[in-house]
């Protein structure tokens, strides 16, 4: 054997030593990654990188500067911080890696997420009888059957209307007996939690309480399917973390809502992230709703927003109706009149993203 070749077999031998020490340090930065978890620290330590570079430069003796062997550790941290990522996601409940087959939440009758797009609708909040009735009846005429309305009202001024309270979730329940309907209405306390289940076929949890996590537990230990917003400067992770937290507690029917972040834009109320509806659909099994109403705050948009959201894969879309939009309690600048709603309904099944309708 020449002198090149045992060189070149000395190097051989030592990339499948180095090889073997990076797979040891990969599953050790795993075990540590899952420690974090649990202690709910965050996975990168910018302290401890530095001081692991600091003390790795000085050993070395050469032959490669001190710049290169800190440019080849910092993308052995950068993937030992991948691992734990993955593995992270491996190990929630509502990961597509957990579970390969969609989740597919039966409300009554109604089947959401089994490939058959779905829509909700109704007032903001719930104001009389009359008013619910109303939009129950013209949604019920067309086999509509998800009606949604506000009995609690979060607001961001302590002066605006907080909603009817058990007075509004008792006309939802009334209206919808009446008509064969289904009631999603948003709980904001934990104390709520089992009073609500008396009333309501799907608990919503709004954009503002999406990290009320005495809120997601409690909503966890029932098994009333929950449509859970996404905050209004929440990240995806952030979102499907809050989404974890329901599942874990052992309520596996959960729904995700995207209804638009809060950016610097002025022409929308928020801007609709459809890239997130794809992503959710891929990273998770869950249902994805998206609120055109929320997430635009214009009633001249909501049709091909509508038509986006369908079209980036989301199982339905949720729509704010009221008779008389201007003299509604709350958002009177968004929601759609009735006749302004049938018309939007209209167009959407035209487009072919949204099923036909359904005789009752």
């Amino acid at each position: 054997m020449n002198e090149l070749e045992e060189l070149r077999k000395r190097l051989d031998s030592i990339n499948v030593q180095i090889l073997e020490l990076l797979s040891e340090r990969g599953k050790i930065a795993q075990e540590i990654g899952k420690v974090k978890l649990k202690q709910g620290v965050n996975r990168f330590d910018p302290v401890r990188e530095r001081y692991m570079l600091d003390q790795i430069k000085s050993l070395n003796q050469g032959p490669f500067e001190d710049s290169t062997i800190e440019h080849i550790f910092k993308q052995i941290f950068k993937a030992s911080l991948e691992l734990q990522k993955d593995d992270n996601r491996k190990a929630l409940l509502v990961s597509r890696k957990k579970q390969a087959e969609d989740t597919v939440v039966q409300i009554g009758d109604v089947p959401v997420g089994g490939g058959t797009p779905v829509l909700i609708a109704g007032p903001c909040s719930v104001e009389s009888y009359d008013q619910v009735r109303q939009v129950a009846e013209a949604m019920s005429k067309e086999g509509l059957k998800l009606l949604r309305g506000g009995a609690f009202k979060p607001r961001t001024s302590p002066y605006d209307f907080q909603g009817l309270g058990v007075e509004g979730l008792n006309i939802l329940r009334e209206v919808a007996d009446e008509f064969g309907m289904y009631i999603i209405s948003e709980i904001v306390s934990p104390q709520d939690i089992e009073m609500a289940v008396d009333y309501v076929d799907v608990i919503q949890i709004g954009a503002r309480n999406m990290q009320n996590f005495e809120l997601l537990k409690a909503a966890g230990s029932v098994n009333t399917p929950v449509l859970l917003k996404r905050g209004m400067s929440a990240t995806i992770e952030e979102f499907l973390f809050a989404a974890e937290y329901i599942v874990s507690k052992g309520n596996k029917q959960v729904m995700l809502c995207e209804r638009g972040i809060r950016t610097y834009e002025k022409w929308t109320r928020n801007t609709l992230d459809i890239s997130a509806v794809p992503i959710l659909k891929q990273e998770s099994h869950l249902p994805v709703f998206v609120d055109v109403t929320h997430a635009t705050g214009r009633r001249d948009i909501l049709l091909p927003t509508a038509k986006a959201g369908l079209a980036a894969g989301a199982d339905g879309v949720m729509i704010e109706v009221h008779p008389d939009p201007a003299v509604a309690l709350s958002d009177s600048s968004q929601q759609i009149n009735i006749p302004q709603f049938l018309d939007f309904l209209s167009k959407l099944r035209s487009s072919g993203l949204f099923s036909p309708r359904k005789e009752r």
